[in-house]
């Protein structure tokens, strides 16, 4: 048997019919070597039992798993750097395959680099393999640090030069595949709105409420706005807490989860920079890292656009506006909320978790390259549980002065939040784990140079351990 008695089929995207997606065939690559398998997120879909055969056969040539339609290209439209594009849509990957997981949530399988598709835009749909090293390591270490991420399930070689302008060519190929709460993008809606197509809006409302905002009445638009807003303030916020850095915002790039997904230019903070930026074709700093909030709630208004269309009075599109100028404040609370997860202390309440949120961006900005981003809150884990570890060690010397105090006293009107997990021999080392370009860069020099893997598999093995240690 193939998949294991967990494996619960459920393909309700492809059900809805030709108006969302096209039908589509997976590229035939020249070899297929695999080079990562999520088992622990295979077994939370009853993927774990497949062999490496049947792995590859699965996703690397795309052979549908069993009661799945086969492969099809999403259709979406979106604001590309605020430029609105109706040409997007799937164009090097395709939803593969849709089941429920352990908690019974609909999760998809998703593609990325899988061949061209009636929405390539002269693409050749290919994915080169540093890319999906990166997407890798991105998703594991934001995984580690509770940010809401898809997992990367499987990453093989295909066996193509590929040429690209922005990398030394020729590069070599890969496909990768992503386990994700939901493929459903703002830009979804936005093709429908586009084409004036409100039967459509409401049909794609009711599908993403009833599938993953059960809580919201049917047929309640400002209701699912809301709850949109709720799960992309709360992403915002893990992004910010974790010094995260996406790279690009657009609409297509977000879903109505509020979970991170397709890593293309990411990078995390070296250090504490409003400014610091992914992309180097982000020119004008539109999606820099203080910039992200605004980046977000600028698309949440693209959607609300969309919603208003099938509303039915004035006042229900008032609501809409009202359940907008509610990101703000959901925002500022998950973020209170991130820090103190990042830092383990437990709430005291608005004005003090406050008061330590402030304290602690004080005190990132006051030591700046000095200190780093993640080693603080590496060093100051449960909070003044940690006091003797971080003031004796490698950065101890660090933290004196007026801005230090002020955090220090913030920190400590904080209890710690279960103060065990610093048993953790993750703690015991001198440095965080930390994942900036300059690693990255020499992980895939190993690859790209003597087809070491082992430094790879080494960083995952301990992203893995980090997220024990961490607990989120």
């Amino acid at each position: 048997m193939p998949v294991s008695a967990a494996y619960h089929p459920e393909p309700l995207f492809a059900a809805l019919g030709p108006s969302w997606s096209d039908p589509v065939k997976s590229a035939a690559f020249p070899k297929t070597v695999l080079r990562h398998r999520d088992q622990d997120a295979a077994g939370t879909v009853g993927l774990e039992t497949l062999t490496e055969a049947e792995w590859i056969g699965h996703f690397g040539r795309f052979e549908p798993l069993p009661s799945q339609p086969g492969p099809i290209a999403m259709r979406y439209h979106g604001h590309q750097f605020r430029t609105y594009n109706p040409d997007l849509g799937d164009g090097r990957g395709f939803l593969a395959a849709q089941m429920r997981d352990n908690q019974g949530r609909l999760m998809d399988l998703g593609t990325k680099g899988s061949g061209q598709t009636p929405w390539s835009r002269q693409g050749d749909g290919r994915l080169t393999l540093k890319g999906g090293v990166r997407e890798v390591l991105a998703a594991s270490f934001l995984e580690s640090l509770g940010v809401p991420t898809c997992r990367i399930l499987s990453l093989i070689e295909t066996g193509e030069a590929l040429e690209r302008g922005d990398e030394p060519s020729p590069t070599r190929s890969a496909v990768l595949v992503r386990l994700s709460h939901s493929h459903i993008r703002f830009g979804t809606f936005q093709r429908s709105a586009y084409f004036g197509r409100t039967d459509q809006l409401e049909v794609m409302m009711e599908h993403a409420r009833s599938l993953y905002h059960p809580a919201v009445p049917r047929g309640d638009a400002p209701a699912f706005l809301a709850a949109v807003i709720e799960a992309s303030a709360a992403l915002t916020a893990g992004w910010i807490a974790a010094g995260f850095v996406h790279g690009v915002l657009n609409t297509d790039n977000l879903n109505v989860t509020g979970e991170s997904f397709d890593y293309g230019p990411w990078r995390f903070l070296p250090h504490y920079d409003p400014a610091f930026t992914a992309a180097y074709f982000d020119s004008t700093g539109l999606y820099a890292f203080a910039r992200q909030p605004e980046a977000v709630f600028w698309n949440l208004t693209q959607l609300a656009g969309c919603l208003k269309m099938i509303c039915s009075s004035e006042a229900e599109a008032a609501r809409l506006a009202e359940a907008l100028n509610g990101f703000g404040p959901a925002y500022i609370r998950h973020l209170r909320a991130a820090f103190l997860s990042r830092l383990g202390v437990l709430s005291l309440g608005e004005a003090a978790d406050q008061r330590l949120l402030d304290a602690t961006l004080a005190l990132l900005r006051d030591k700046g390259a000095d200190l780093g981003w993640e080693p603080l809150f590496f060093d100051w884990f449960c909070g003044f549980s940690s006091a003797a570890r971080a003031l004796g060690g490698p950065r101890g010397q660090l933290y004196q002065g007026e801005v230090f105090d002020a955090f220090r006293f913030a920190l400590l009107e904080h209890e710690p939040d279960r103060p065990e997990r610093l048993e953790h021999r993750m703690f015991a080392a001198a440095q965080p784990e930390t994942l900036l370009i300059d690693e990255v860069e020499t992980i895939w020099a190993a690859i790209d140079q003597s087809d070491d893997w082992g430094p790879f598999q080494a960083k995952l093995t301990r992203l893995r351990s980090a997220r024990e240690a961490w607990s989120f």
